[in-house]
């Protein structure tokens, strides 16, 4: 598309309002992906859509998240399908279905590096993955997968904490601590770093004080560590206390959106780049007012693949009004309280 390739030679972040050209791209995007999915069509034509209106951003249409769960979603041909991604789930549980062609992969990857280097690092380090290696498909993974193929990029150097009976591999670990004496990254999903980094891992057998300087960036994941009533606070000062870890980022994003990914920044917010956007609904699918709780909608600009670029989330979000934040640019600061509950919203100032 042409306005992707404008938009490709664009920084991650702007420091004025990015809206008045977002907004015509989001359009764009959405005539695109009416034009090529005879699903999606369907679908707007059910909402009275008009392809040739010019919407607000907030007038466009949105896919509740699971319907990646119900229906085959896409704009290209099958034959040009270059990789499938998965929800994270039990085999039990329908999973998500992410098509992607090779154009589409290629932009996620190149949004990523720049939203990445702007954000935590400017160029590639050492990196702990903590998780074991896994053998994969390379045409269809899951989102665990996906993130650790997506992070590991930003990588020089890598190990992987566990060995492939999930144990603790200490003869890699202290190896890499020794041959990375500087700043390294550690990633990882939430419950693997509690459970691995914080419950499980023998301190005396490592050298805490080389991991001072790290930088541990994590995300997802929080549902397996529930029964531990932890918040945010909580894992931080846990990775401070037991390692001297100061550098912590919570990263925000869905296998759903590509494109869509907030990293925290200093202030404690997540923010939208120049590729994305964000909206608050409340029950009635209203827009929230700034500071009132609602139904997080995710908008990205990298979708073409498949109409994946304005999705209604299940996730339970606040948009946060705090001037003193000057991190990346002019963009909406938010939170995310967690997962939506089956019946509990009541309306944006009530979830």
């Amino acid at each position: 598309m042409k306005f992707l390739n404008e938009i490709m030679k664009s920084e991650a972040y702007s420091l004025n309002d990015n809206k008045i050209s977002f907004q015509r791209y989001i359009n764009q995007l959405t005539v695109y992906h009416y034009k090529r999915s005879n699903l999606y069509k369907k679908f707007l034509n059910s909402l009275k859509y008009k392809p040739n209106n010019d919407y607000q951003i907030h007038e466009l249409p949105f896919l509740p998240v699971r319907s990646f769960k119900q229906f085959d979603l896409l704009s290209v041909n099958k034959r040009d399908i270059y990789k499938t991604l998965h929800s994270s789930g039990t085999t039990s549980n329908l999973l998500s279905k992410i098509y992607l062609d090779k154009a589409n992969a290629l932009n996620q990857i190149n949004v990523l590096k720049k939203i990445f280097f702007k954000t935590v690092v400017e160029n590639k380090l050492p990196m702990i993955i903590i998780d074991k290696k896994n053998n994969f498909d390379q045409n269809s993974y899951n989102a665990t997968i996906a993130a650790i193929r997506g992070f590991s990029i930003f990588a020089n150097d890598i190990v992987y904490l566990l060995d492939q009976n999930n144990n603790i591999n200490y003869q890699e670990l202290n190896k890499f601590l020794s041959k990375n004496k500087n700043r390294f990254i550690i990633f990882g999903l939430t419950s693997n770093i509690y459970l691995n980094l914080i419950e499980k891992i023998d301190k005396n057998k490592i050298d805490k004080k080389k991991f001072e300087n790290s930088i541990l960036i994590h995300g997802g994941g929080w549902k397996k560590i529930l029964d531990k009533k932890l918040n945010h606070n909580d894992f931080n000062s846990l990775l401070s206390k037991n390692f001297g870890i100061q550098r912590v980022i919570n990263y925000y994003g869905l296998v759903e959106q590509i494109g869509s990914i907030f990293f925290e920044c200093k202030c404690g917010y997540f923010i939208p780049s120049n590729f994305s956007d964000i909206i608050i609904r409340d029950e009635n699918l209203k827009v929230c007012e700034t500071g009132e709780k609602g139904m997080v909608q995710l908008l990205s600009l990298l979708p073409t693949s498949y109409p994946g670029h304005s999705i209604l989330t299940e996730d339970i979000g606040e948009i946060i009004n705090d001037e003193k934040c000057r991190c990346y640019g002019d963009g909406k600061r938010f939170i995310i309280h967690g997962r939506l509950k089956s019946a509990e919203i009541r309306g944006c100032s009530n979830v």
